[in-house]
């Protein structure tokens, strides 16, 4: 192998991928500006969409409570509810979101609300959905407290405290540091995104530089140098790890960018959002690494094998569900880190990452993962290296 024979093929694939605007899109212009715009950009609506859906009063319907007119006047008093009577489809109309909550006041529930045996308010809601759930917050917090003041206006008129009906309290309390809650929170979200990344940003680089070259009848040109196989497939391997790694790289500057300069404006929330140990950045890119030389390997033998770039492009498509499958079964409850996952490829670096984030070096299996990524990466490359050398495979039509 010859180092300078690398660099020359390395130099050479990297100035042609720059003249490429599908690649020029993939590793630069999609991770530096658009990934970032869109993430803000639908972080901000979301925060604009749940701001609003709390301050909108919600319309509620009330079912029965004919022989109960002050409960009807103290939720319309209360002015945080559109109180009206239900109608005959009121089921229909929180199913369809017409109508976020309902509530049922059964016959004789004031009379027995003084007697101290009411009986249970029922509240209708539409499992799941936003705008009925903030209404029957609102509707539990407004039957709880009249619960206590009937219980307290009781317990006076038999010359008994308050407290009777309460006599201790209880209380929740975290003990788990910040960066373990915000670790826990997005250890899973933040190695998902960079690994996507870092497929991405290789996928059109390792299609271009093999089946391309195939397409335009370059790779006979190539062939013909004095080089071996071996530094060509580095100096090309080298090129798509390039690409690889620059998405990472311009997402992270670019969403960093955009944070600062847009301020809370657009970070909305995040000053109550749970913290990230800073160390633990860090280590997840470092943990990513390997993995990005990984996807690099991989990605090149799979594009070499292909005669055509739209015939690359399909052998691609399976490898998204291959890498979102083992990312999301990290985010799984119950699903922790030990020596067997520590070498089971991507669900261990999710793993890892949420841990790291935590604050928490497990280093045994931090050694595990980054040996076993590293060993994946090397047996893939050799593949690749392997499949350059055949001629049924560079010469495929």
């Amino acid at each position: 192998m010859s180092l300078s024979v690398v660099r020359i093929v390395y130099w050479k694939e990297l100035r042609d991928l720059l003249r490429d605007r599908r690649t020029v899109l993939s590793s630069i212009i999609i991770p530096t500006v658009i990934m970032p715009v869109v993430m803000l950009g639908f972080f901000k609506v979301a925060a604009t969409i749940i701001s609003r859906a709390r301050q909108e009063v919600p319309r509620i319907m009330v079912i029965g409570g004919a022989d109960s007119p002050g409960v009807r006047a103290e939720l319309e008093k209360s002015g945080k509810f559109r109180v009206e009577t239900a109608s005959a489809d009121w089921k229909a109309q929180i199913s369809d979101k017409r109508v976020p909550a309902a509530v049922e006041i059964p016959d004789g529930f004031e009379k027995a609300r003084e007697l101290g045996s009411a009986p249970a308010i029922r509240i209708y809601k539409y499992e799941g959905e936003m705008k009925s759930g903030i209404a029957v917050g609102q509707l539990d917090s407004f039957f709880t407290g009249m619960r206590d003041q009937t219980t307290t206006r009781l317990l006076a008129k038999r010359g008994l405290p308050a407290t009777i009906a309460r006599p201790f309290e209880v209380t929740q309390v975290n003990v788990a540091a910040p960066e373990k809650v915000g670790g826990n929170l997005f250890g899973g979200i933040v190695p998902y995104v960079l690994i996507f990344l870092c497929l991405s940003g290789a996928m059109y680089p390792a299609m271009d530089i093999t089946a391309g070259e195939k397409e335009r009848g370059t790779m006979e040109t190539l062939l013909c140098c004095p080089a071996s196989r071996t530094d060509i497939v580095l100096g090309k391997f080298l090129t798509v790890l390039t690409g690889s790694v620059s998405a990472v790289v311009f997402s992270l500057i670019s969403m960093a960018v955009c944070l600062f300069l847009a301020g809370p404006a657009v970070a909305v929330g995040a000053a109550a959002m749970p913290k990230i140990a800073p160390l633990g950045i860090l280590g997840v890119l470092a943990m990513v690494m390997p993995v990005a030389v990984l996807f690099s390997a991989v990605l090149f033998t799979i594009s070499l094998f292909a005669k055509s770039f739209k015939e690359a492009q399909t052998y691609m498509t399976p490898m998204v569900f291959l890498v979102v499958i083992p990312i999301i079964g990290g985010l799984l409850p119950g699903v922790e880190l030990n020596s067997r996952l520590a070498v089971v490829p991507l669900l261990n670096i999710s793993l890892v990452s949420k841990e790291m984030l935590s604050g928490v070096w497990h280093w045994k299996y931090i050694g595990m993962i980054f040996a076993s990524t590293a060993l994946y990466a090397g047996m893939a490359l050799a593949v690749a290296v392997q499949m350059f050398k055949r001629e049924d495979v560079i010469f495929r039509a």
